[in-house]
């Protein structure tokens, strides 16, 4: 992963929340931020894993620091996760999404989330999921499915299968009851001439 490419991530996923790119407004989520504060150190053991320097150097303690946040936050999103640009934690806790899980960019995630591996079965594998896809609280995204662009997962649904695109996903397990997606739920994803590449 390039600086440029870091950059990019760790002020999209603030904008989500803040609807602004400054430096001050970066210091002080990560001061204070508390879901943000677990996504950036997130960003930042990615980032630093993928230089051989970094690796070295920076990487052991930015991995010390998100260890610590697993904990206080009740948060466990691995750092070789794919999370696309924009990724926004609504609501911190409960959180677990498996370390080869695919996540594309401007995804939603609320409290008690689990995006899980399967180890036996026809599903056996781990979740892809596409842009602009809003998990509600609670829900579970089990094996190896494709959930598609803009859709959006209800609260403590089950999903083990295919979703296609701008659906949305209800029960347990999860049937698709409308075709409306995610629209509503994904704000602020304009950040692309926000940002200096």
């Amino acid at each position: 992963m390039t600086y440029s490419k870091f950059k990019y991530l760790i002020f999209s996923d603030l904008y989500r929340i803040t609807n602004k790119v400054s430096i001050l407004t970066l210091f002080r989520y990560i001061l204070a931020g508390k879901a943000y504060k677990y996504t950036f150190w997130m960003r930042v053991c990615s980032y630093s894993y993928s230089n051989n320097f970094l690796k070295f150097t920076l990487f052991p303690f930015a991995r010390i620091i998100l260890n610590h946040y697993v904990y206080k936050f009740g948060i466990s999103i691995s750092h070789h996760a794919q999370i696309g640009s924009g990724f926004y934690i609504g609501h911190f806790g409960g959180i677990v999404i498996n370390p080869k899980s695919v996540i594309g960019k401007n995804c939603n995630i609320q409290q008690g989330v689990t995006i899980a591996q399967s180890n036996r079965g026809a599903r056996k594998g781990f979740p892809i999921l596409g842009d602009n896809v809003y998990i509600g609280p609670g829900a579970k995204i089990v094996g190896a499915i494709s959930i598609g662009n803009s859709v959006a997962i209800g609260s403590n649904c089950v999903v083990t299968k295919d979703v296609p695109d701008n659906s949305v996903v209800v029960g347990v397990p999860g049937k698709v009851i409308s075709d409306k997606g995610s629209e509503g739920y994904i704000n602020r994803v304009d950040y692309d001439n926000k940002i200096n590449h």
